[in-house]
């Protein structure tokens, strides 16, 4: 009986330590950032290929792999962390559904229109988790590339995106994002 028990206890101890790489404070998976931005490197990379966009320059972000298509220039400095994001932008899938929009009209024509929610100019603090008033990392990414009054797109890999959240009406987990965003400018 005690080597049963003995042996019992030496097993929990070798897989709760096996696990604890692999687990987070609260006992669920750890995210794999770094399995899941190769992936999506590789799905922007296709979805590039054939993608039909008008700019005059593209900025990948090596660090986030945001990429940034500048399609208006805008004048100025650049928004720093810390600084008041003032945007408006419409986000969507790789296929194309449009899943959220600051802009009434865009809603409308997609069918996401929701009469309680206030359409107005989107704000935010640059380099802020969004708990604490900022956006996804991928907006700090890469609204750091753009001037005031630029137009352009962000391809937004799942890990600066909203990663494996199942709790997202109308985005799939680990989804790529693609955002039209226009800078209207910064305090």
């Amino acid at each position: 009986m005690k080597k049963q028990l003995i042996a019992a206890l030496i097993s929990l101890v070798i897989f709760s330590v096996s696990c604890e790489d692999q687990l987070n404070r609260f006992g669920g998976p750890v995210y794999d950032v770094e399995g899941n931005l190769a992936i999506d490197r590789v799905k922007i990379a296709n979805y590039l290929q054939t993608a039909q966009y008008d700019s005059l320059y593209r900025v990948h972000d090596p660090a986030t792999g945001v990429v940034v298509i500048v399609q208006e220039e805008g004048e100025g400095s650049r928004p720093r962390s810390g600084n008041v994001v003032y945007a408006n932008y419409t986000g969507r899938l790789l296929d194309g559904t449009v899943f959220d929009t600051n802009l009434e009209d865009v809603a409308r024509e997609h069918g996401i229109y929701n009469e309680d929610r206030n359409y107005d100019i989107f704000t935010f603090f640059l380099g802020q988790p969004a708990s604490q008033g900022g956006a996804i990392e991928g907006f700090s990414a890469g609204f750091r590339r753009l001037r005031s009054g630029a137009k352009g797109v962000l391809i937004i890999p799942s890990p600066s995106g909203y990663r494996d959240n199942p709790n997202l009406p109308n985005i799939p987990e680990n989804s790529i994002l693609i955002f039209d965003v226009e800078l209207l400018g910064f305090d």
